[in-house]
């Protein structure tokens, strides 16, 4: 059999992948703010638990997709958090946290644990709701080897091989990568359709020429074609994206580096933020970025 899975957290990303958990045989508890939020989830099949303490009890692995670094500190290091209760009455040996969150907080959970005989892991993700949905989250991985050889299978339901980067926080350090290369990109997936549409092309049949091409990409494929088809529905939520390169420009000021590029994307996705645009999905960044288009050429 399977080992069980308590899940902590039921939000865009995380009700596909505890389908798929589901789907592949997994016994699966739940907890999240609401319980009206896991209800689909428990329609198929999932239990519900009352907190995260109550989850670690009965499961063998916790995994957790929250929204915020405060988020996790909670679920696992509050009342009645997963690591708040004795050894002796713990059955989870393995914590998975699946949410991009700072890697020092990686570090701190990993230590906490330790007396607890439990092995932590952060695997933050990357593929947004399509490759939640498909089981084609890109996972990066940080903690024991040997921690990650144990859950591998759960990983392989949820998305491609997962690649151990180092010890703890190492894979908090790969996402803020993956999230600085994202956030440049966006801006010039956004410039670019502005361009196409003020030369008179048809934007649709550029995106046809441009995707096969060295501007391919997994955004472009993917969100370029919602923002042409004015679909703004979040696959990651743009609160949650400054979030992430907030932490990433914290950590450059930490190293001692400045990426300016980082830098002009979070602040144009804080213009996103402030016209009400915080639960939009990512691509709404075209708004702000044809707005500006606008006004420098009114000036």
């Amino acid at each position: 059999m399977p080992p069980t899975v308590g899940w902590i957290g039921c939000g865009v990303m995380g009700k596909s992948m505890v389908k798929n958990l589901l789907r592949g045989g997994y016994s699966v508890g739940l907890y999240s703010r609401t319980r009206s939020a896991a209800q689909s989830l428990i329609d198929l099949g999932a239990g519900w638990y009352s907190s995260p303490m109550a989850l670690a009890m009965e499961h063998e692995i916790i995994i957790s997709m929250v929204g915020y670094p405060a988020d996790v500190e909670m679920v696992y290091l509050g009342e009645k958090g997963v690591f708040s209760t004795s050894p002796d009455e713990l059955r989870c040996h393995t914590a998975i946290d699946m949410t991009t969150s700072t890697p020092s907080l990686a570090v701190q959970l990993a230590e906490a644990a330790a007396g607890l005989g439990i092995e932590v892991l952060d695997a933050p993700v990357s593929g947004g709701d399509v490759g939640a949905r498909e089981g084609t989250l890109s996972i990066m991985v940080g903690g024991d080897p040997i921690a990650l050889d144990r859950v591998s299978p759960i990983f392989q339901i949820l998305g491609k091989p997962a690649i151990l980067q180092g010890g703890h926080g190492a894979g908090q350090h790969t996402k803020m990568v993956n999230q600085t290369i994202i956030a440049s990109t966006m801006i010039g997936i956004c410039e670019g359709l502005v361009y196409a549409r003020q030369s008179g092309l048809d934007p649709g049949r550029v995106l046809e020429s441009v995707s096969g091409g060295a501007a391919g990409s997994w955004s472009l494929t993917h969100l370029a074609p919602r923002i042409l088809a004015g679909d703004f529905d979040p696959g990651f939520y743009v609160e949650h994206f400054v979030k992430d390169l907030e932490i990433a420009l914290a950590e450059c000021d930490r190293m001692g580096i400045e990426l300016r590029g980082l830098g002009l994307a979070r602040q144009l996705y804080e213009e996103v933020v402030q016209t009400g645009g915080a639960r939009l999905g990512t691509q709404a960044l075209h708004g702000a970025i044809e707005n500006l288009a606008r006004d420098g050429r009114a000036s």
